[in-house]
């Protein structure tokens, strides 16, 4: 049991006094009803919450979706673009979520944020090899060697040994879905063209076993209930 001022402060609504505020004057509630003593505690697992009407699931660890639009950086410091985690809530940035892994500033698509350290370390860990899938539009139409290439292994600077595709899945004349387990530094854009090929448009479909919503358009975002809809266990 968390209470209401305990609530607020562990979903990212402000600095205690500030959430303690937000329920003396009446900011929140559950079902309707309106709640304004701080102390109240209530049983948090489950529990979703309204602050100025605005609905908010309670959870222990924020993981979340973002469908990443072009021209955005995956960085908290920003230099040349905006930051992705302008397209977040306030308290979802308060709460210090983080992209796992990153995306090109040209690349779109799934991006998972959290603040989930453990979770984040074990996605993006080379020895837990966490496939991801990538769909690319190329400059030039598939070929069987092409694809014969990428599954097989293309060899690629500073990289001792060669990077192979798990999968590769023609989606179009132009189009392909590239299945990897690695995440090296534009890893698909340099496999594409080692195997002699040029990607134009990338966008990420897939990390671990979860997929982004086709619901979810480029720069909004959903929650993701369970590591385990990612990790699959």
């Amino acid at each position: 049991m968390l209470s209401l001022e305990q609530i607020l402060f562990s979903q990212g609504f402000g600095t205690r006094r500030e959430c303690r505020g937000l329920v003396l004057r009446g900011s929140f509630s559950v079902s309707g009803k309106i709640l304004s003593d701080p102390e109240q505690e209530l049983q948090e697992q489950g529990l979703v919450f309204s602050v100025d009407g605005q609905s908010w699931p309670y959870f222990e660890k924020a993981v979340v979706a973002l469908n990443k639009p072009a021209g955005y950086e995956c960085s908290a410091r920003p230099v040349f673009h905006p930051g992705v985690l302008s397209l977040l809530p306030a308290p979802l940035r308060a709460r210090g979520v983080q992209p796992v892994g990153r995306l090109d500033e040209d690349t779109t698509g799934l991006l998972i944020l959290t603040d989930d350290g453990a979770l984040s370390h074990r996605l993006t860990h080379p020895r837990k090899h966490v496939r991801k899938i990538y769909r690319a539009v190329l400059k030039h139409p598939l070929s069987p060697d092409f694809v014969q290439a990428l599954l097989r292994g293309v060899e690629l600077r500073d990289e001792p040994q060669p990077l192979a595709a798990l999968e590769v899945k023609p989606a179009g004349d132009r189009e392909v879905e590239i299945t990897v387990d690695q995440g090296r530094y534009h890893q698909v854009k340099r496999m594409v063209a080692a195997a002699g090929n040029r990607v134009e448009r990338l966008s990420r479909i897939q990390f671990g076993n979860y997929r982004l919503p086709q619901d979810v358009r480029p720069g909004q975002w959903c929650w993701i209930e369970s590591a385990t809809a990612i990790t699959g266990k």
